[in-house]
């Protein structure tokens, strides 16, 4: 497209473009479009001039992208989010001038006689308001409002009752603006991580993208896993964890017929989804609506603000009447009134809250809630599950020992058979070793029963397959090693993980699993300490042997081997009997009572989605420091909180005490405090963390 260098300096370039008009829809395309550009670290694009402004590294790549760009080629290559800010930015930008531009005519055009009838008309809304709250028993901030524009009025001055009007609707237009942007954000920046999904097509299932799924397509999701898409359950029968939608803390049967909501997870059972709306539709006014529900998981910190906030509403109103008694002076009266705490306090510590947790999004750390954040900053105790935690999300099968002359390849097969329904590193393990020798398993489909934290239960080819843990094939299932194998199976090396399958009772092989730890696990623990965790655990359902190698690499202070769920969450149970503080770190079905015990359970991304939808927090595996990272802003959001509740106090008390002795007038008062709001609120949507903290 032609375009003309407006401006440049070292690093940032200010273009304009011949395209006539842009829309906002346009103005988007081209910033995304621009953003995609590699060696491009900023873009800002200004519709009303078709200018955009742009920061770089690779000068020549930008003008070659300018060069190229086009609106529909750009388009196509979707790289817009399905929602972004900028119309609503535009409607709160709009809606600010405009109120600016009506006070400006009203005062410069229209008489005052017409003026004062307009007062006394729009009074009513915060007259309204004052005494619904009265009603209902309650002293809030829209007492205080009513009362303001009320004594105003009474006393003839229409002027003042104006102007305190504007004030308060600047006031309110900026709060909303701050809020709603707040929410954009964070939904904005939220998404359901899921790439594939099961489609049946007759008797057949296949795993396609996510994106390729259309509507009326037939979809199969199995226990522990989200459902992608809105649709109607066509087939099967499950349980479905739907609190992240309706907020309703037990899961709710589906049958045929039934309706399921993307985002949702199947806790129990297996259901066939006839796909209603393709992918996103719906998806984001959920999240924004789950946002606002988070927003009710308020910190202890955020709750004694908002509670302060209310119970300052009658010593404000007290403040009021007893500067009126001692000075009989209406103006200093009306300067009290025009500022109260709540304002400040309701709007900056939500926003505080909203900001941590789209800057934690930036790491690819999804939080439900304050609570949660500060649960993290007060926590002195961690538990981490070992497998796809403080090891990799991929263990690779390093071999296969076949018992009872069974033939290995066959196993493996038969194990991945199983296995690739199953949300697990271990279970992706095996599948992955399978598809690598090119050990086709459709024909061995059949229908599986999940055991969890234990194994898989199946029948193929009318016999009875599990696969598991040793607890589960040979305490619960009851199987033996067939006779003459016993040496074999004894000398089974301990450097591995197991997965032990067997046939009709017996076993039939042992899938030998390297589950290496992360590289950067031992310096994670390291640094976890480092920022007061004074107490790290390992919990494993692996072997002694394996569970006390692993954690005097990696430097926990205690381990467990071979526990179930139960005793995870029994483990927590007694640590907060001792008064601690715990953080549950899990990737899989099996963690999900621990997560749901902690003070704040963190799921790793790539695990089980019941796992994810169960926990608090939800943390990308690629890194263990973001654990590191989500400490620092949960601490850092603590202080940030603290020092609002500090400054918002003080603040306006001397803008009270300036008014109380005539300093200044009840418009600059109000003035003052909308202007302190915005500005705390602004800084509350600041990054904590600064550049070099990362």
């Amino acid at each position: 497209m032609k375009c003309k260098i407006l401006h440049e300096s070292k690093g940032r370039l200010r273009v304009h473009l011949f395209c006539g008009k842009m829309s906002l829809d346009n103005a988007d395309v081209l910033e995304y479009y621009l953003r995609a550009v590699n060696g491009v670290t900023d873009v800002s694009v200004y519709d009303r001039t078709c200018d955009a402004v742009i920061v770089f590294t690779d000068r020549k790549a930008v003008l070659k992208a300018l060069a190229d760009f086009a609106f529909e080629k750009a388009q196509k290559m979707c790289l817009v989010p399905d929602h972004t800010s900028r119309k609503l930015n535009r409607e709160f930008e709009d809606k600010l001038v405009m109120t600016v531009i009506a006070r400006f005519i009203s005062k410069t055009f229209i008489p005052a006689p017409i003026r004062a009838f307009i007062a006394v008309i729009r009074s009513w809304k915060y007259i309204k308001h004052g005494l619904k709250a009265l009603l209902s028993g309650k002293l809030s901030v829209a007492v205080l409002d009513a009362t303001a524009v009320t004594v105003s009025l009474l006393r003839g001055d229409f002027k003042t009752a104006a102007s305190v009007m504007f004030m308060l609707n600047i006031g309110e237009i900026l709060e909303d603006w701050t809020h709603k942007k707040s929410v954009a954000d964070l939904a904005g920046a939220m998404s359901l991580n899921v790439e594939n999904v099961w489609v049946k097509t007759g008797d057949t299932e296949t795993l396609i993208s996510i994106n390729n799924v259309r509507e009326g397509d037939l979809i199969v999701v199995r226990t522990g896993n989200m459902i992608p898409l809105d649709g109607k359950v066509a087939g099967g029968e499950a349980t479905v964890n739907q609190a992240s939608i309706t907020g309703e803390s037990l899961p709710v049967r589906k049958s045929e017929g039934s309706y399921v909501y993307a985002g949702t997870v199947v806790e129990e059972g297996e259901c066939v989804v006839c796909v209603d709306k393709a992918l996103g539709g719906g998806r984001y006014d959920r999240i924004v609506k789950m946002i606002e529900q988070s927003e009710k998981l308020k910190s202890s910190s955020e709750d004694k603000a908002s509670r302060l906030a209310d119970r300052l509403v009658p010593y404000t109103l007290g403040g009021t009447i007893l500067t009126y008694l001692l000075t009989r002076n209406v103006t200093k009266m009306l300067a009290v009134l025009m500022v109260d705490f709540s304002c400040a306090l309701k709007l900056s510590m939500p926003i505080a809250v909203l900001s941590a947790m789209r800057e934690c999004n930036n790491y690819k750390i999804s939080v439900k809630g304050g609570k949660f954040l500060e649960a993290v900053s007060e926590a002195d105790t961690i538990v981490f599950d070992k497998t796809g935690t403080l090891t990799y999300a991929a263990p690779t099968v390093e071999k296969v020992i076949p018992f009872g002359n069974r033939d290995a390849d066959e196993m493996l097969r038969l194990a991945a058979c199983l296995e690739e329904h199953y949300p697990h590193s271990m279970a992706n393990a095996v599948v992955a070793a399978a598809k690598e020798k090119g050990l086709s398993h459709e024909e061995y489909h059949s229908s599986v029963e999940y055991v969890v934290a234990h194994g898989i239960s199946s029948t193929v080819e009318n016999e009875k397959v599990i696969i598991g843990s040793a607890h589960f094939v040979f305490e619960d299932e009851g199987c033996v090693v067939p006779e003459g194998d016993e040496e074999l199976f004894n000398s089974l090396s301990g450097e591995y993980s197991h997965l032990y399958l067997a046939v009709s009772g017996v076993l039939a092989a042992v899938i030998c699993i390297s589950d290496p730890l992360r590289a950067e696990a031992a310096d994670a623990i390291k640094a976890l300490h480092d920022c007061g965790i004074s107490k790290i655990v390992m919990m494993t359902g692996d072997n002694e042997q394996t569970a006390k190698a692993v954690a005097a690499k990696v430097g926990v202070d205690e381990f467990h081997a071979g526990v179930l769920p139960e005793d995870k969450a029994n483990f927590i149970k007694r640590e907060h009997e001792k008064g601690r503080k715990v953080i549950m770190i899990g990737d899989g079905v099996n963690d999900s009572p621990a997560l749901s015990e902690a003070d704040a359970g963190i799921a790793i991304n790539t695990g089980a989605a019941i796992a994810k939808e169960i926990a608090d927090i939800t943390v990308s595996s690629e890194d263990l420091y973001m654990l590191v990272t989500l400490r620092k802003i949960s601490s850092e959001l603590m202080k940030r909180i603290h020092h609002n509740y500090r400054f918002i106090v003080s603040f306006n008390l001397m803008l009270i005490l300036l008014g109380v002795g005539g300093i200044i007038q009840p418009t600059t008062s109000a003035l003052f405090h909308n202007a302190s709001t915005l500005a705390i609120s602004l800084k509350s949507m600041t990054n904590l963390l600064d550049e070099e903290e990362k």
